[in-house]
């Protein structure tokens, strides 16, 4: 429901209603909870198979692959969680070879060097290999000082400028991104962003009935930060903000999600004795659209570091609601000179708490309907899930294998 795999889900049943035969090997769903979740729990030390027919005439068929999965993630920990996916993968791919030939294999990265796996494919059954990166692993890690050994972020980048090497298609969901691919790369790489489905996520108007619906009070303003709860995103500034506005009793945060750091942002609050931050879990995919129309403001907060090298998931659903947004982004980054140029959010510099709290104010002050207005209206125009895959499927049909 929430980060990349969505976005995969969404691209393969979107394929297999086109008709296309699509073969998927994935993991057993864990994330954001950091443990597999059920049906699958009994199933995750062995593999399984699920198949699903369409009317258009494609198909689905899902090979799940065993992993370690920690319960309290760290750097260490999550290396082991990709090795052990990479393995277990590597093996159910060597027993597809025998049978099936695919015309494209479709890589997503993170982790960056799952693109061995489409490697390898390509090589022993002359398929096209596209690679798509939705977020800039390497650099993130580094950045945020996961990776402090000079030695080995430089042996991540040769296998990463390998992969590039050898891909057909190389794409990415950001101007920013791909212009920083580009440059490393030292080649074209394909706009593929990420989208939404604007008939499920639309704007709400009686926002009193949705709080009475969740449990507020109709008069109560919320503040709303809705996704992963990971180190990159920085959302002890949330944490920070919810003390400047203790006092004034209408105004409600909510963090919800789940992940590692939930339990650090929990701690803070209670450490503040903070009476006006809620902490909920995911919310069930049927009243998502309500939920996010709950909010009279949404937070898309992320640390300085990460500014382009992830477009935040959240954006697009946010977006499709017509929510008033406060952005983290620092000028010059993707995203401020997206949500600067079509006037559909309020931004503030990352990693600068006035600034967030002053965006938040501002948000609670102003008469902002005209930017929900614009928010809305570029999802309705460039956000279509029809209208990107679309395009992506005509680039991928063009381009024959190097």
């Amino acid at each position: 429901m929430t980060g990349i795999g969505k976005y995969n889900g969404e691209m393969i049943h979107w394929l297999a209603e086109a008709g296309y035969d699509c073969t998927v090997v994935t993991a057993y769903p864990y994330y954001p909870y950091w443990k597999i979740q059920e049906p699958y729990f009994k199933k995750r030390f062995g593999y399984s198979t699920e198949n699903e027919q369409f009317l258009s005439g494609g198909r689905i068929t899902t090979h799940r692959c065993p992993m370690y999965v920690p319960a309290k993630p760290s750097g260490l920990k999550r290396i082991l969680l990709d090795f052990t996916f990479l393995l277990s993968s590597f093996f159910k791919i060597v027993s597809l070879l025998p049978n099936y030939r695919f015309d494209t294999v479709f890589v997503v990265a993170p982790s960056f060097h799952f693109g061995l796996l489409g490697i390898i494919y390509k090589k022993l059954k002359k398929s096209k290999f596209i690679y798509h990166i939705q977020d800039l692993q390497i650099e993130a890690a580094r950045d945020l000082n996961l990776i402090k050994s000079k030695k080995a972020v430089e042996f991540l980048f040769t296998i990463e400028d390998y992969i590039f090497s050898k891909a057909d298609i190389i794409s990415s969901i950001s101007p920013g991104m791909i212009s920083r691919i580009e440059q490393k790369a030292r080649r074209t790489v394909q706009s593929l962003p990420n989208w939404t489905d604007t008939q499920l996520f639309y704007p709400i108007t009686d926002k009193e009935d949705l709080r009475r619906e969740f449990g507020f009070k109709e008069h109560e303003r919320i503040i709303l930060y809705s996704g992963a709860i990971g180190e990159k995103q920085g959302l002890e500034y949330i944490i920070q903000a919810a003390q400047e506005f203790r006092n004034q009793l209408a105004v409600k945060f909510i963090i919800c999600g789940s992940g590692p750091y939930k339990n650090i942002l929990q701690a803070m609050a209670k450490n503040l004795s903070l009476q006006n931050i809620v902490f909920l879990p995911l919310q069930p995919f049927d009243k998502f659209n309500q939920f996010l129309n709950l909010a009279d403001i949404h937070l898309v907060i992320q640390k300085a570091t990460a500014s382009d090298l992830v477009m935040p998931s959240k954006v697009t659903t946010i977006l499709a609601v017509g929510g008033l947004a406060v952005i983290t982004a620092n000028e010059g980054s993707s995203l401020h000179t997206l949500v600067q140029e079509h006037n559909m959010g309020i931004l503030v510099p990352a990693e600068d708490q006035q600034a967030l709290n002053d965006g938040i104010k501002q948000a609670l002050s102003l008469q902002n309907s005209h930017i929900a207005e614009n928010a809305r209206t570029y999802a309705e125009r460039n956000l279509s899930i029809d209208k990107i895959m679309q395009s992506f499927v005509s680039t991928m049909q063009e381009r024959q294998p190097a």
